[in-house]
């Protein structure tokens, strides 16, 4: 079940707020583990044991971690819930891809097994591991009742697809959370954003993609080079787009019942450089990985040879995170490279506006490599870009697919720059001053979120085209 179904808003969600509601105080953390539960069991009720069982290796340890008498007893311990959730981690989502590659190398194993990656496993693994490593360095106190821990690590909001939620965002609010009328307005007005975006953009640049430059598809092999770029542009907003509207529709829920969870995304296409570009895109993970591996390594403060090696480490794991395939691997090398060469030569070398057009492209690129796991298709695919090995510049079906969607391409790209943003603002300052302005801003304030909800609603009737790519990672 995807937020972006008819089935979630007006069976699951809308159900859910109605029970939320109705019940008192003391039974609202009660219904939302609940429904937690049931939502993730839908993709996959064999695996709510997985999280479940997580969830309760967690708090065992960190429960013993903070009782601890002793530094050696506290680090077993944490050494122990590594063990567990890295171990489990690795095993479904690894072991597949080393058994492969084992086998190329040195012919064994005959058969190899067929081991289903559990829904959302990446997201609630680093979470629950955040809680410890937080509890084992005495930032945050353990979690005393099991099930709320539970309720921490399975919240529907942002259990299968982030962001990567902290403990010490939510804990208080775990048991002490107050809701507004400014809260709900907020949160139904992000939801209806990010439920557009998803709907109605994503979706659309999707089949764009996917009509050009689909993995596996005849028509990738004899795509012309025009369509190579037209596709992976459509990619790339789509990913922007499926990914920080699954961001803002978590962030809408959680507003709406009082969890103020931290911004996943802050308009990473209008960066100015690749080091830019990632304190802007999925920050949650960036966060992690600078908390939990780069900074205890030693971060930057330390000789060029250890920083490069902390870098190395820190850009491996953020690829091998997002798959088990070499393209992720590459990909997390490629942007490695790029993030060295600013450090180290580019810095402030390239001049004004030329900033954004360098990060763009390297962007563009980095989502090559990102979408393509056959690597010989993202050979092909790279070298078709610049003219080698296509049928011909522009073809007619790819003129007619460009113009047919022009004004989405347009209308995406700008959902993917802060102007929405800007006007809004700028509305909200002139309305202090003027009457008229004031009015306008009220108008639009109230009629937005009901006409975008009316747009994504018609735009998901009908339509069985409802892809989501991090669900995958």
């Amino acid at each position: 079940m995807v937020f972006s179904s008819l089935i979630f808003l007006f069976v699951f969600f809308a159900l859910n707020l109605a029970v939320y509601h109705l019940v008192s105080d003391k039974y609202k953390n009660k219904v939302l583990l609940i429904f937690s539960l049931i939502f993730y069991a839908w993709g996959g009720p064999a695996y709510l044991l997985l999280l479940v069982g997580e969830t309760l290796a967690s708090w065992f340890f960190a429960r013993k971690i903070e009782s601890a008498e002793n530094k050696r007893t506290r680090k077993l311990y944490m050494f122990g819930e590594c063990i567990v959730l890295l171990g489990l981690l690795g095993y479904f989502k690894y072991a597949v891809f080393f058994l492969e590659n084992f086998r190329m190398l040195f012919g064994v194993p005959e058969t190899i097994p067929n081991i289903v990656l559990p829904i959302g496993i990446s997201f609630y693994t680093f979470q629950l591991l955040s809680y410890v490593v937080d509890v084992y360095r005495k930032e945050i106190k353990a979690q005393p009742v099991f099930w709320k821990l539970l309720l921490y690590s399975s919240l529907f909001h942002q259990c299968i697809a982030g962001p990567i939620v902290r403990y010490e965002t939510v804990a208080n609010e775990i048991d002490q959370r107050r809701v507004t009328q400014t809260d709900v307005y907020a949160g139904v007005r992000r939801f209806c954003i990010g439920l557009a975006k998803k709907a109605i953009l994503a979706n659309s640049c999707a089949e764009i993609a996917d009509s050009l430059i689909m993995p596996g598809s005849e028509t990738l092999a004899v795509q012309t080079t025009m369509g190579l770029w037209l596709g992976m542009l459509a990619y790339m907003l789509q990913i922007y787009l499926d990914f920080s509207a699954y961001s803002d529709m978590a962030l809408g829920m959680g507003r709406m019942i009082g969890f103020h969870y931290l911004e996943n995304f802050n308009y990473p296409y209008t960066a100015r450089s690749v080091q830019d570009f990632w304190r802007r895109w999925h920050i949650s993970l960036s966060t992690f990985f600078r908390d939990y591996i780069y900074i205890p390594l030693g971060g930057n403060r330390c000789s060029t040879g250890r920083y490069i090696r902390n870098m190395a480490i820190v850009w491996f794991l953020t690829g091998m995170w997002h798959g088990a395939s070499w393209n992720y691997i590459l990909w997390g090398i490629y942007y490695l490279i790029f993030l060295l060469l600013e450090h180290f030569v580019i810095r402030e070398r390239i001049p004004g506006l030329l900033k954004y057009v360098y990060t763009l492209l390297v962007i563009f690129f980095g989502w090559v490599i990102f979408k393509f796991e056959n690597l010989g298709e993202l050979e092909s695919v790279l070298t078709g870009l610049f003219g080698i090995g296509t049928s011909g510049f522009l073809g007619m079906e790819v003129s007619t697919v460009l113009l047919g969607n022009i004004f989405l391409l347009i209308f995406a790209s700008i959902a993917c720059t802060p102007l929405g943003k800007t006007v809004r603002q700028s509305l909200a300052r002139l309305g202090t001053r003027s009457r008229a302005a004031f009015a306008v801003f009220n108008i639009t304030e109230m009629i937005i979120p009901p006409l975008l909800l009316i747009l994504s609603v018609l735009a998901l009737i009908g339509n069985s085209y409802n892809p989501f790519l991090y669900f995958q990672f």
